[in-house]
Parts: structure tokens; sequence; C-alpha cells
């Protein structure tokens, strides 16, 4: 019997897995600031969300002979997520050659990626817990590196929208994606301008040699526990280090950065700015910037944690390039505020938040925007509409960088 087999059938590869989850839980009182009570409920629903991704994704959808692409799980938005992408996962447990077929539906752009990341051939055959956030130097489910990745505009579709991409170690002819050696798994980004109006595509992931599928075994357990933990600390360390290394050094301010986007699983056919956002209850930012030429461009609010807001449900939270309403020059104002202080532009409920992380994401372009930033008295806003801005007090921000 498997070390990590008998670790999962002796139940210290559960004991492992609850105390690697009760350490990243009590890892909010590493942050530098201290987290408000609308911060800290949010915090330990996170960890409940992050618990529930890492499960869904490498307990039930981590069976080699059983690949398949499913969503990410319900109201799950790490790191800054778009709610305007669908974001359908495959893990790939040592399987090497798949083939995703299926229809393009009305999506306009989609990107079929793979990625790696560090971890070992049998993860659950250790425990992880003692190690702590040093484990990830070796362990790290959330730290994801894109080796490939094929846009929809490069995939040869028949006329009737259906296609078929190969996703292998050795060139193949036709639509491919390859791997590497260390490839775990593929992530296929689905961008939409109106889900309300464009149906989704449909694709299906399948390994080429046909091999039958089979029951489960203790070591798929034992992996997949300790996958589902480990992600939950990674995640964990990623929000801290974002946060307290990063992006709180430059408070209403945004920089794109391919570095700190390509850090978690990001493709390079988009400019993406990370920033964090802060006001008092009392004030309002009052933000500009002009998109460029694009395929698509949103520009959204997130908490301390990088979730959406709350209210993203209710279609508030963010802009995008085809719900903004624009000015005469092409610009687009946003004003992040408690309340709407009706002066026009685009109105983001701050929805009880006084802080977080702000990105703005364009894909298909090669000129991201500066953005200038105001923060200043909501009444003051209310009153003196746009007049009221100072331009001496302006923050401009939106640097481009490796």
């Amino acid at each position: 019997m498997s070390k990590a087999a008998d670790r999962l059938l002796s139940g210290k590869a559960w004991d492992d897995f609850c105390e690697v989850i009760r350490r990243a839980g009590h890892s909010i009182d590493r942050w530098k600031v201290n987290p408000d009570p609308l911060e800290r409920a949010e915090w330990y629903r996170f960890m409940t969300r992050l618990m529930r991704n890492g499960v869904e994704r490498f307990i039930e959808n981590r069976e080699a002979y059983r690949p398949r692409l499913r969503d990410a799980s319900w109201r799950s938005s790490i790191n800054v997520q778009s709610p305007d992408q669908d974001h359908l996962l495959c893990e790939f447990n040592g399987v090497r050659d798949l083939k995703i077929t299926g229809n393009r539906g009305g999506a306009p752009y989609f990107v079929i990626a793979v990625w790696s990341a560090a971890q070992p051939a049998s993860p659950g055959a250790e425990d992880w817990a003692e190690k702590g956030f040093d484990g990830l130097k070796e362990f790290d489910p959330a730290t994801l590196r894109t080796t490939g990745f094929l846009p929809s505009q490069q995939i040869a579709f028949k006329d009737n929208g259906d296609f078929e991409v190969i996703l292998s170690e050795n060139p193949q002819p036709g639509n491919w994606v390859k791997l590497e050696k260390d490839s775990v798994g593929a992530l296929v980004r689905v961008v939409y301008l109106d889900r309300k109006k464009e149906a989704p595509p449909v694709m299906r992931i399948a390994r080429v040699d046909g091999e039958r599928p089979r029951a489960v075994t203790p070591e798929d357990i034992a992996d997949g526990l300790a996958l589902s933990a480990q992600e939950v600390m990674g995640y964990a360390n990623l929000v801290w280090s974002w946060w307290n290394e990063n992006l709180s050094h430059r408070p209403n301010q945004v920089r794109y950065s391919q570095t700190t986007y390509l850090s978690n699983g990001g493709v390079a056919d988009r400019h993406f700015a990370f920033g964090v956002w802060e006001k008092g209850p009392d004030e309002a930012l009052a933000i500009t910037f002009t998109p460029p030429e694009c395929e698509h461009w949103i520009f959204q609010l997130c908490n301390i944690w990088q979730e959406n807001l709350d209210n993203y449900e209710e279609d508030q939270g963010r802009i995008t390039k085809f719900s903004a309403t624009y000015e005469k020059d092409g610009s687009v104002r946003v004003v992040i505020a408690e309340e709407n202080p009706g002066i026009g532009g685009n109105w983001i409920d701050s929805y009880g938040h006084v802080r977080g992380v702000m990105g703005l994401r364009l894909i298909l372009t090669t000129k991201p925007p500066p953005i200038t930033l105001h923060r200043l008295p909501l009444e003051k806003l209310k009153v003196a509409g746009w007049r009221g801005l100072n331009p001496a007090d302006a923050i401009k921000s939106g640097e481009i960088t490796a």
C-alpha cells in the first residue's frame, strides 16, 4: 500500500486537511491592517469559498480517467475575477494527451490556456500543516504559471461553429496547445459582452486514448485533500502578499504589471491594472480614463480579499465597455461612493466598504490608458459636481511595468 493510501485510510490525511484549513483561517492575524467587522466577516466567508472551490476542483474534478471542464464554483471570485467571464477548469492528474471539442455558441471571445504549479508527485503522502506558509515553496496550487494558450481568433472553426483543439506535448496539425512536462491543468476563459444575448459555448474534454473510467482510490482522495487544503493556504498567502507587499504601497493608484497578473495563471492577451482604493464612508472617489480600442474592458471594485463586492449580482460593483456611460470626448467618469451623487457619469456603490482592491482589465489592446483619481467629500461632489475636482489634488497613475 502506498504512503498516501495509508495516510488516507488511517485518517492522517483528513487530520492534516483540517489543520491546514484551520491555520489558513487564522492567518488573518498576519495582516498589517486591522480588518474591520465587515472585512472579517468576508474573510471567513472567503475561507469557505476557497474550501468549496478546492474540493470541487481537486476532488470532484481531478479524475484522470474522466476529465471534464467545469465552471468555477458559484460566487467564488478569486483574484479580481471578472463577472463577465466563465472560467472552465480541468485538472489533468497526469494525463498528457487530451482533446477539447465543442461549438463556440454566441461567445465573441474565449482563450484556452494550460498552466503549471509547484506540486509534488504525491501530495497526499505527507503532512503540510506544520510547514505552514513555508510549505508553499514546494507545494502551491494557487500560484499558477501559464505555459501556453490559444485564443479563439486563432482557432479554425467549421461554418457551424464546431471546433476541436488538441492538448499534448508533441506538435499536432490544426488547433493545438502545447503541454509542458509540468502542466497540471487547463483553464478556458469565456468573455461575454452581454450574457443575456449570447449563448455560451459548449465544450467537452476527453482523453485521446479513450481509457475507461475507474473507481476512486485512496491515493486519489489523499492527494485531493492535500491539494484542496493547500489551495486555501496558497490563496490566503496570495491576497496577503499582493496587499501588504505590493498594492497597499500605492493607495488610490493602479499599475499595469504583467508580472503581477501572470503570477496567477493570467494570459498575455490583455493588460490588467491592479490597485488599492480607499476612502472614508462620507467620501467619494472620482476616476477618469479614456478606454482605447479593445475587444473588451471592465473596471471593477473588490474587497481586500480580491472578491467582487456582493452587489455585483445586481449589476453593480463594476462597469464595462458595453455598460458604461461615456462622455462626449470618449472618456469614462466613475464615482465610487455609498450613494449616487447624481452628477452623471457612472456610479459604483462601495457597499459599506472603505477600502479594497480595484482592477481595470483590457482584452486585446496595446495601449492601456492612464487613470486620474480624486478623493473628496461626497457632499462636495454632490454640490459642485465635476467642477469640484481640483486638478492640483489629482492622483495620476497607470504606468506600465514588467
